[in-house]
């Protein structure tokens, strides 16, 4: 029987450090999806079209692309609303 090395053990080490919880990047959600998730838009086709007419602002610019990849603190504006993304978003 051979023993495993320590190179091949899962265990942490300083050459492969395990990830914990704290460390995983943010989950980041589309602009478009943020849109349907809070009820702000009916459909995606509505999100859409607010977004490219530049009805959307996210951290006070215009923003014109649907797939804009929002993460936790980006602020969105739409119609007199105006939400702030969260991590549980």
């Amino acid at each position: 029987m051979s023993q495993a090395s320590p190179e091949s053990s899962p265990e942490s080490s300083p050459d492969n450090p395990q990830e914990s919880p704290s460390q995983q990047p943010a989950k980041k959600i589309k602009l478009d999806q943020f849109l349907k998730f809070k009820n702000l838009v009916g459909s995606g086709g509505e999100a859409k079209v607010l977004i490219q007419d530049g009805q959307v602002q996210v951290n006070e610019e215009i923003e014109t692309r649907r797939g804009r990849k929002l993460v936790p603190g980006d602020v969105i504006s739409l119609g007199g609303h105006t939400l702030t993304v969260h991590e549980d978003d």
